[in-house]
């Protein structure tokens, strides 16, 4: 779907505290699907400066490619 997992859901739309709910919980940080590709390339399209940052710590692979932008670089 356009959003792909809820991690790339909570990424694009900003909710930080779910994001961190979602990596305590062991969310997959580079599951691939959805309109960005993955929540490190939500985040970052978005600005989502925070997120980005939680997303990285639980090493997102930021020259994965996906969705419809390429990679989070």
């Amino acid at each position: 779907g356009r959003y792909g997992s809820a991690l790339q859901a909570a990424s694009e739309k900003g909710h930080e505290q779910i994001v961190k709910l979602l990596l305590d919980e062991n969310a997959d940080v580079n599951a691939q699907g959805g309109r960005y590709g993955s929540a490190l390339q939500a985040a970052s399209t978005n600005g989502y400066e925070q997120i980005v940052k939680l997303l990285l710590d639980k090493d997102a692979d930021v020259n994965a490619q996906g969705g419809r932008y390429g990679s989070a670089l």
